[in-house]
């Protein structure tokens, strides 16, 4: 199958190595993986500030890049629920298409390639499970919900030969990263995320990972201001690693 590459900004401007990983990975499993240079912001900052009036050229300029693809792949589950939730243009036909077609990796993995992990990483590792996967995009269950527990990222982890996943204590609240959020209540921002840290050291983790690397982000900017020697990897790379 052909798949369209979808790498978010921030992935591309910081942490360029997930999408290498991502690339890498999605290749493993048979994937003809394609990535439009013309790509940009999807929008979502604009549509989360209240001005989403304001996306049109970045939903134009996504269709064109991506309406030709089997299936549309993309590291980040905040991006991808924007595309599949909001992504509207003048070729309507093709935005239908991309919102159909458009998953995040892990789901992709679990629900469309159903294919097994074969990597290793031997490490102790707590998983952050970011809002917008969990709640917009259900790839894992809500733990307020009276329903069986599913988590699709926890289970391409435990296919990984050597890494001990481990049971937080608050598996899936929210880091506080919140895209703007983090910029207009900073105060805030910084004591949920330092109890989501607070919540993985306790429990001995080497490594904290996920599926949004925006969330990683603040964790990890959180980990070095407390000089801690945790770090974080994203799930494309962990589930890359040989």
């Amino acid at each position: 199958m052909r798949v369209g590459l979808f790498v978010p900004c921030y992935v591309d401007q910081f942490y360029p190595q997930v999408a290498i990983a991502t690339l890498q990975l999605l290749e493993k499993l048979g994937c003809e993986v394609v990535f439009p240079t013309r790509q940009t912001c999807c929008g979502q900052p604009m549509a989360n500030s209240g001005y989403e009036h304001l996306t049109g050229d970045c939903n134009e300029l996504f269709v064109d890049n991506f309406k030709e693809f089997d299936y549309i792949v993309c590291p980040s589950g905040s991006c991808t629920l924007h595309i599949k939730d909001h992504l509207h243009a003048q070729d309507e036909g093709g935005a239908q298409h991309i919102r159909k077609r458009i998953y995040e990796l892990t789901e992709f993995i679990t629900d469309v390639l159903k294919q097994p992990i074969k990597a290793t990483f031997p490490h102790r590792v707590g998983m952050h499970q970011s809002c917008h996967g969990q709640r917009g995009l259900h790839i894992s269950q809500m733990s307020e919900l009276v329903a069986a527990p599913f988590s699709k990222p926890e289970s391409l982890l435990q296919q990984v030969s050597g890494l001990e996943l481990v049971t937080l204590d608050r598996k899936d609240e929210c880091c506080g990263f919140g895209g703007t959020f983090c910029v207009f209540e900073e105060a805030v921002s910084v004591k949920m995320g330092k109890d989501r840290v607070s919540d993985h050291v306790k429990h001995g983790v080497e490594y904290i990972t996920g599926a949004d690397m925006s969330c990683l982000m603040h964790l990890e900017g959180i980990l070095k201001r407390q000089n801690s020697p945790v770090r974080v990897k994203h799930i494309a790379e962990i589930l890359n690693a040989e």
